[in-house]
């Protein structure tokens, strides 16, 4: 297949003023920011051409610059707590889009979308992503994902009007409740897409409401990146585990 006339853009988005967890983004891991992973991730990538970073952080600008990234301005109706990361990773495809019809003549192959409190990626993860949507023209995605048996939607509870748990999914659901049991591993293996990464087509940003719930940019056909470990960082507990996956990749500590 001929991609002369197409390019792969990477695109990592956070924003300022998390309350969740001030500072996330920024927060130091193995002596770097936190959302200094992604850009490295994509930097070692055999294959992406351009880097972006969307963000209304003074901050994050400023490590995206370290790293060679393009800035977008993330517009302020997208900069808030209920926005949603789809709309911003469209805004962002399209201004991309733009930007290279414009300067180069050229167009999106793939989106390999990033989050800045995302750590758990490396430039091996976006090129498998991008491996495998050359070879299965039908797939609309591929993103990583780790298995968590221990987070099965079967041993999810809500708290009832009652004050009591209740079964969050009702355990039909699952097939018949007679066969069920609290062996975490006895119904399969469960694959959550750990936020890491997406490699996506151009289709998926431009038709989100095509898109499968929740992460509705993935499309509907989504191939696995296997990985472990993965996640996005909301919590402060989360840290120590970022720390050690990044360690356990080869990736050690900087004192810059």
């Amino acid at each position: 297949m001929n991609h002369s006339d197409q390019l792969i853009c990477a695109l990592m988005i956070g924003r300022a003023g998390s309350t969740g967890f001030p500072g996330k983004n920024i927060r130091p891991v193995l002596g770097r920011p936190l959302a200094a992973y992604p850009l490295m991730a994509a930097r070692a990538s055999r294959y992406v051409h351009r880097l972006y970073v969307s963000t209304d952080s003074p901050e994050i600008m400023e490590i995206a610059r370290g790293h060679d990234a393009e800035l977008i301005e993330r517009p302020a109706e997208l900069a808030t707590k209920t926005a949603l990361g789809e709309d911003v990773f469209a805004h962002g495809y399209r201004e991309i889009a733009r930007r290279l019809a414009i300067d180069d003549g050229k167009r999106v192959e793939l989106m390999v979308l990033l989050f800045a409190n995302a750590a758990t990626v490396t430039g091996r993860h976006i090129d498998e992503g991008i491996e495998a949507l050359r070879r299965d023209p039908k797939l609309d995605s591929a993103v990583t994902t780790s298995v968590y048996n221990m987070w099965s939607p079967l041993r999810a509870r809500k708290l009832g009007p009652d004050g009591c748990l209740h079964p969050f999914v009702p355990f039909e659901t699952f097939g018949d409740p007679k066969t069920l049991n609290c062996d975490r591993d006895s119904q399969g293996d469960v694959y959550f897409a750990d936020m890491g990464l997406s490699v996506v087509r151009p289709h998926c940003l431009d038709h989100l409401e095509d898109g499968l719930l929740p992460q509705k940019w993935m499309g509907q056909r989504i191939h696995p990146i296997q990985s472990w470990g993965g996640c996005d960082v909301d919590y402060e507990w989360q840290m120590p585990l970022v720390e050690f996956w990044l360690r356990q990749h080869g990736i050690g500590e900087t004192s810059r």
